[in-house]
């Protein structure tokens, strides 16, 4: 099946260093997966596999806060303090917390970004403690 309507293989490939930049190439990569990686039919408003699998009662909220805290797990691999690392577990606690309730739950995975919030976190502490990782984009 040659031509136009061959199907073309994706080669996403992360790193898998302990070095600060590969650890923010794959920080970045999940958040961008959990809260960006489609955007509503119709709207400009980006959701991920955090909002997706929270749909799932009780599996969906268990393995979204698991892939939070892989996220927490990382930034502590770069030697953050503590209370920021407190700051980040806080941010997945009450994003699992409200994606208990139903109905809500739901609604407030569109609206509160835990992994955002955390990425943003971890790239000040890049930016500030390991500036090399930088990328510029533009």
């Amino acid at each position: 099946m040659d031509g136009p309507n061959r199907p073309q293989v994706v080669d996403f490939q992360l790193p898998t260093g302990t070095d600060p930049g590969s650890v923010r190439q794959r920080v970045e990569a999940m958040e961008k997966l959990l809260e960006r990686s489609f955007v509503v039919p119709g709207t400009k408003i980006p959701v991920g596999l955090d909002a997706l699998v929270g749909l799932i009662p009780v599996l969906g909220d268990i393995i979204t806060t698991a892939l939070g805290a892989y996220v927490v797990w990382e930034a502590r691999n770069l030697n953050m303090p503590k209370w920021k690392l407190m700051r980040m577990g806080a941010h997945v606690a009450v994003d699992t917390v409200l994606g208990l309730v139903p109905v809500v739950g739901d609604a407030a995975d569109f609206l509160y970004r835990s992994n955002s919030k955390n990425l943003k976190i971890i790239k000040k502490h890049l930016d500030k403690h390991h500036p090399e990782t930088r990328i510029i984009e533009g």
